[in-house]
């Protein structure tokens, strides 16, 4: 009969999976970061200089602030006159075309003819431009530079008509002449006869703007600039950020992005080759596995890729981002020692490109070790709205603590660093939804899971309840044993409470051939040994098919593969031999798929399942019986090397015969038999 094996790898280091990673998160890591060489010091306009005195080390202009220099290019526009040309063309030709309409259509004097022309001639001799052009000008400069045999002038405004302000004058000083040239339509005959030059105009307008400059004086080298305590007022603000700029010129002129780029892979690579050295030395079994690699080198990467590109577009502050949830998912994936070290690492990572490092790392060390230690065992949303609360108010505290120290004064704190603690608080409430991808995408369990799992009213929990009741009274018993066990010696209870709960499953496909769900009636009575160890043993196979096609975590599934070990059903394995003496026994047919427990939990789990089991076997429930059984059947799982390959102690199994020795007495205890009336 062929039948699903179930194998647990060699615990061997994934070295192609941890040089991978690396290589893989030194390039992106180093690829994201900021590669100008910035000022390091941290200044701000109304707020005391926070170093020692800052002595000028070269000569260097004091530049002009984009604003001022936009007020003086304002300025600077508004005394610009632009060039116009006169047509004279236009003059003559429309003088003529008036003189003809009046000579031809209208019977008047000869004497107001010419005075009428005269007039008109002397307007287009001043200059005509159309109402629009008129409006700019009187609202900009006032006036034009009139080009007239390759000479400019420049002309009041007041001087130069609009083709409105030239009809009013023509109508105004000939008022008996008016009705004649209202009905001659004298509008048409009054158009701009003053055309922009734009090439002159423009190039005059450039030179005005060239002769801004765009410094406002210089520093000597040797020139003190501020000193400790000293307020940042706006010239001194002015100073410091053209000195930073002058800085950062001549840093771009002797260093090459080579180099920096190479400086950013050593530093890179020496705080990732510590994670994992630590790894290496104390947690060696993560090394083995792909999933937990990946996991952390994923989570130490991409807050700080986040951070390089918040500092190199200079948007919003990188104290927003909330860097504790990385060491939350480390803890409740891994452990609080691993959580930490990854933090402390991260923030390293970050603080490079940072202005004021001293600041961030002190800030963000106390937040991450304020998660860790408020969330070592997440089960319940109200657990993290605690532990963001606590994070917030504690990097408020030695924020608050470090401007104390520096400024010795109250009213010069940063007010709006308090805002950005806040906001923190608020995004890391995200890494409750956060946690469910992290599990989909790497395969691990959180406590939130499982207590969720643990629910009786869980639809598989909830059918083997009515399934296979004696089943189900059977897992819970075993999980509060097996839960008291773990409690006991410091392993996972919720994960053996759960993985309990679920590692019988298998018997609902067949019910009534396990003892616990029968009543009266042995359906093993009518099979041969062979069929009914084929039962039992399938149950396991069958419980690990159920749990994968309801989607069950692995977590659970390696429990119902492990709680029988590679054991034998011995009571059916020993009936065969009796029943037919000499005849070979095929041992595979009475061994469970296995494998042995690999983790403390299931070696827990498999101490508690026999014990419970074996117990109810007893006729007498005594102190005596009770702890001889559970001793029997623990020694026996010893000696057949149920445990070589968990990592459990003698201490440890010393301790879990005990308590469920005590647990076992309390559940079977007998009663006083009470007198009748």
């Amino acid at each position: 009969m062929a039948r699903k094996k179930f194998y647990r790898k060699e615990g061997r280091i994934n070295v192609i999976g941890i040089v991978a990673a690396m290589v893989v998160s030194v390039a992106v890591l180093v690829f994201f970061m900021p590669r100008e060489s910035t000022f390091s010091m941290q200044y701000d306009q109304g707020k005391p200089w926070r170093y020692g005195a800052l002595i000028a080390g070269f000569d260097f202009p004091i530049m002009k602030t984009d604003k001022d220099i936009a007020s003086e290019k304002d300025s600077m526009t508004r005394s610009f006159v632009p060039y116009y040309a006169i047509n004279s063309r236009i003059t003559d030709f429309q003088v003529e075309r008036l003189g003809q309409i009046l000579t031809d259509s209208f019977s008047i004097p000869n004497t107001v003819r010419e005075s009428l022309l005269a007039q008109m001639r002397d307007i287009y001799n001043k200059g005509i431009i159309s109402i629009e052009e008129y409006d700019i000008l009187q609202n900009s400069c006032k006036g034009i530079r009139l080009i007239e045999n390759n000479k400019a002038s420049k002309v009041d405004l007041e001087n130069i008509f609009s083709t409105a302000q030239a009809y009013k004058k023509l109508i105004s000083d000939n008022e008996d002449a008016s009705q004649i040239l209202r009905a001659a339509n004298l509008n048409e005959f009054l158009i701009p006869n003053l055309i922009y030059d734009s090439l002159k105009s423009e190039t005059s307008r450039k030179d005005i703007l060239t002769s801004i400059t765009l410094a406002s004086g210089i520093v000597m080298s040797g020139q003190k600039i501020i000193d400790k305590g000293d307020i940042v007022d706006k010239q001194t603000y002015n100073i410091l950020l053209s000195y930073e700029k002058e800085i950062n010129k001549r840093n771009e002129s002797s260093l090459h992005d080579e180099w920096i780029m190479f400086g950013h892979v050593i530093y890179v690579v020496i705080l990732l080759g510590l994670l994992i050295i630590y790894l290496y030395l104390y947690r060696r079994d993560y090394l083995e596995k792909l999933r937990s690699i990946l996991m952390v080198f994923i989570l130490v990467s991409v807050l700080p890729i986040m951070c390089y590109l918040m500092v190199s577009h200079n948007f919003f502050s990188v104290y927003v981002l909330p860097f504790t949830m990385v060491p939350i998912f480390i803890s409740v994936f891994m452990d609080s020692r691993t959580a930490f070290i990854s933090h402390v690492i991260m923030v390293l990572l970050c603080a490079c490109s940072l202005r004021t490092p001293y600041e961030f790392i002190v800030v963000q060390t106390v937040a991450g070790g304020i998660a860790i230690a408020t969330l070592r065992d997440l089960s319940s949303r109200s657990q993290l709205i605690k532990t963001a609360i606590l994070t917030a108010l504690g990097s408020a505290a030695i924020y608050f603590a470090i401007e104390i120290v520096q400024y010795g004064d109250v009213s010069k704190l940063d007010k709006s660093m308090y805002f950005h603690f806040a906001e923190n608080g608020v995004l890391l409430l995200f890494a409750y939804p956060l946690m469910w991808c992290i599990e989909k995408i790497f395969g691990f369990t959180s406590n939130v899971t499982l207590v969720e799992l643990s629910n009786t009213n869980n639809p598989l929990l909830r059918q083997l309840s009515e399934v296979a009741p004696g089943t189900f009274q059977h897992a819970i018993q075993v999980g509060n044993l097996a839960a008291e066990v773990a409690n006991r010696i410091g392993a996972k209870s919720q994960e053996v409470r759960t993985g309990a709960l679920y590692h019988d499953i298998g018997k609902m496909i067949d019910p009534a051939f396990f003892i616990e769900n029968q009543s009266g009636v042995n359906p093993h009575d009518k099979l041969s040994p062979t069929d009914s160890a084929r039962i039992l043993v399938s149950h396991v196979t069958e419980g690990v098919k159920l749990a994968e096609k309801n989607g069950l975590p692995k977590m659970i599934i390696d429990f119902i593969a492990t709680h029988h070990g590679m054991g034998k059903c011995k009571y059916f394995y020993n009936k065969f031999i009796e029943e037919n003496p000499g005849v070979d026994v095929d041992t595979l047919t009475f061994t469970y798929p296995g494998p042995n427990p690999f983790t403390l939990e299931q070696a827990i789990l498999m101490m508690a399942d026999a014990s419970e089991a074996a117990t109810r076997s007893l006729t007498e429930y005594t102190e005596k019986s009770i702890s001889e059984m559970v001793e029997k059947v623990i020694d026996t799982q010893m000696a057949e090397g149920y445990f070589r390959d968990c990592p459990i102690t003698f201490h440890d199994i010393a301790i879990a015969k005990t308590v469920l020795t005590e647990k076992l007495k309390t559940a079977y205890h007998t009663r006083i038999k009470y007198p009748e009336m």
